[in-house]
């Protein structure tokens, strides 16, 4: 355990001078955290698939009821641990109907000094039962229109706005996968947020995303395929990097730190390093006081990368650079 202390140690410390000055290959642009406004190469390290809080499996709800201060008593001591490893920002991928609440994000935020970028859009995973009533009724640019007036005026009556879209598909591609998704395209049109995807293990929703990227004459490198990590077949995540899909290998636990550092080596060795976002899809409060973590990818899979030859730059480029070359808000046309 210590060598993976002084491991992580060492890579934060080469973070930190890197942030100091300015690199030829950092990405200019800019995206919203729930503080506002800010230099994409503000972000720092980044987790890309986290939830700060979640009612996941509960009930959905457009307003989301937490007990009183019990998100505060256990969220904001855990993203202060998190926060002392060098994580700066987070994407919260928590979206209407099962579980964000923007105000309550903000003062996390403000609480703790880390950065976390909430979304808008809807989730289409789990059976649909995140997807409210009025999205079936309502026209793709309706639903649109919602997303993008909470990109252009924020969120709930707040000043607080979207950095992303938060997307999703079931087994296959059902018809309100599809509409949702062509929603989030209109959207990104017209506001340049990334869409990250809820895909998994489901080829069948990556070929209908693509083919409607295509329609819509958008580029692939638009969407980020969530939980990637998911599926075996690995020559299904080269091909669709290689096309300029972000792949998110976001189920990241210690155990599996082995298999990480290999299909991560794959990607090194197809000259795809620069496509991967790595995250752990943690949780640290989902409506029932428990807690899914998110600290090994610094703790345990750092050191992994480092001692099976992985450089600094290398590991910056999979946790800062990526992340904002993933979702700087940009209108990414074919």
């Amino acid at each position: 355990m210590n060598r993976i202390i002084l491991l992580s140690f060492v890579f934060l410390l080469f973070i930190s001078c890197q942030s100091n000055k300015k690199n030829s290959t950092e990405p200019d642009g800019y995206i919203y955290s729930v503080q506002g406004k800010m230099d994409i190469s503000k972000l720092g390290i980044s987790l890309t698939h986290e939830h700060i809080m979640s009612r996941f499996g509960l009930e959905s709800s457009y307003v989301p009821v937490y007990l009183k201060d019990s998100p505060f008593m256990q969220v904001i001591p855990y993203l202060k641990e998190v926060k002392a490893l060098g994580i700066v920002s987070i994407f919260d991928c928590t979206t209407a109907y099962f579980g964000r609440d923007v105000r309550l994000l903000k003062e996390i935020s403000d609480s703790t000094g880390m950065e976390i970028i909430t979304n808008t859009g809807y989730y289409a995973a789990a059976n649909d039962r995140y997807v409210p009533e009025s999205a079936y009724e309502s026209t793709i640019e309706e639903i649109s229109r919602i997303w993008i007036e909470e990109f252009e005026n924020g969120i709930d009556g707040t000043d607080i706005k979207p950095g992303f879209i938060k997307l999703g598909f079931d087994n296959g591609a059902s018809d309100i996968d599809s509409k949702l998704f062509s929603a989030g395209i209109l959207t990104h049109l017209s506001t340049g947020m990334t869409m990250a995807v809820h895909t998994g293990d489901n080829p069948t929703a990556v070929e209908n995303q693509l083919e409607l990227l295509e329609q819509f004459k958008v580029s692939p490198s638009a969407i980020v395929w969530v939980h990637a990590s998911n599926t075996t077949d690995d020559n299904l995540l080269i091909e669709t990097a290689e096309k300029g899909v972000w792949i998110s290998l976001d189920k990241f636990k210690s155990p599996a730190t082995e298999d990480y550092v290999s299909r991560i080596q794959l990607f090194k060795e197809k000259n795809l390093l620069h496509k991967v976002l790595l995250s752990h899809d943690g949780n640290s409060f989902n409506g029932k006081d428990q807690l899914r973590g998110y600290k090994a990818v610094i703790t345990h899979l750092v050191p992994a990368l480092k001692e099976n030859g992985f450089s600094d730059d290398e590991i910056n480029q999979l946790l800062v650079l990526n992340p904002k070359n993933a979702f700087r808000v940009e209108v990414r046309n074919l």
